[in-house]
């Protein structure tokens, strides 16, 4: 095969039930120059065999055989392997429309300012989405340029991980590290925080399939309590590198949780802003509360706004806006 133009990055542990599924998506592709590097993270079922079968008939998959090492082992494992200037992740029990790695790959080549783009999920099965993941799809949905995802990036990884393109540059300068949280979440705010631009194919071409076995649902690494310390860490080393006081709009169940993550970090709030009015002079953890009246133009005091509802947040921006705020430079949104 001639030098392939995308490298779908795999890996695979006991997927035995979806993971055949999942290799036929790539097999597919209206883009035929890719080459699909599937990493065996030491599976128990027959998931090595499966992914040797697909490599038997098609020589554009190629199979890493590794002792169990964790995601990020095999994410790393698996990048070493990757020859193509671009890297495209996707998971083995997650399926990939046929125009995805053409699409994203056009994109990419359209606008060398960017270092990788995400794309829309639709996730699936149906019946096992309640309101809040469907509300998440929706939110996802709302991610349609570069801008948005450096605007959301504090309040949920705004890229579904097995979504993302790379180029495979950026990859391997930043990497994945295991530094406790989200592996993915972490190197998007490592990539933004370097000035990189990360954009997003506004059509929904990755299915993500949602059970009760999936890794974001059973490791500890993906709890709340792990996103709100990654948020807290990049903001601290970013954002409020300069401040060791901020304002806090917002204190409910996510502010109070950002709050205290970030006081690990030596950073405290100056002020809360609040709405409700029996709250509005009274002190929090030695901070004043204040209306958002009281709140004024910027002067210094960079403002985080930790406000849970993606409408909410939306007319605080409109304020903010009106009050001569610039959102990422005065301040962001963490919720």
């Amino acid at each position: 095969m001639s030098a392939p133009a995308v490298s779908v990055l795999m890996p695979v542990r006991d997927s035995e039930a979806t993971l055949a599924a999942s290799l036929r998506s790539v097999e597919r592709q209206s883009e035929r120059r890719f080459e699909c590097i599937v990493v065996d993270d030491g599976s128990r079922d027959r998931s090595l065999a499966l992914a040797r079968e697909q490599a038997a008939r098609d020589p554009r998959f190629r199979v890493l055989a590794a002792p169990r090492a964790g995601i990020v082992g095999a994410l790393r494992a698996g990048l070493a392997a990757c020859r193509a200037p671009l890297v495209a992740r996707m998971d083995a029990d997650d399926w990939m429309h046929r125009e995805r790695l053409s699409a994203q790959r056009v994109a990419l080549d359209a606008d060398a300012t960017l270092s990788g783009v995400g794309c829309h999920v639709r996730c699936f099965p149906r019946r096992e989405l309640g309101p809040g993941l469907r509300d998440y799809e929706a939110w996802l949905a709302s991610i349609d340029s570069a801008w948005r995802v450096r605007q959301e990036a504090f309040v949920e990884c705004p890229l579904a991980h097995p979504t993302w393109m790379l180029r495979r540059e950026a990859m391997a300068r930043f990497e994945y590290r295991d530094a406790g949280w989200p592996e993915d979440y972490d190197l998007l705010l490592r990539l933004l925080a370097a000035g990189r631009r990360v954009g997003v194919v506004p059509r929904r071409l990755l299915g993500w399939r949602i059970h009760a076995e999936r890794l974001s649902r059973t490791s500890e690494t993906y709890s709340p309590a792990r996103f709100t310390a990654c948020k807290a860490a990049h903001l601290a080393a970013g954002f409020l590198a300069s401040s060791e006081r901020y304002a806090l709009w917002g204190y409910g169940a996510t502010g109070r949780a950002l709050a205290r993550a970030l006081e690990a970090h030596g950073r405290r709030a100056a002020a809360i802003v609040e709405i409700h009015p029996r709250r509005i002079g009274r002190t929090i953890r030695g901070a004043p509360v204040i209306s958002r009246h009281a709140l004024g133009p910027p002067a210094g005091t960079p403002l985080l706004v930790s406000v849970a509802g993606a409408s909410a947040r939306e007319l605080i921006r409109a304020e903010l806006a009106r009050m001569g705020w610039r959102e990422c430079v005065d301040y962001v949104c963490a919720a």
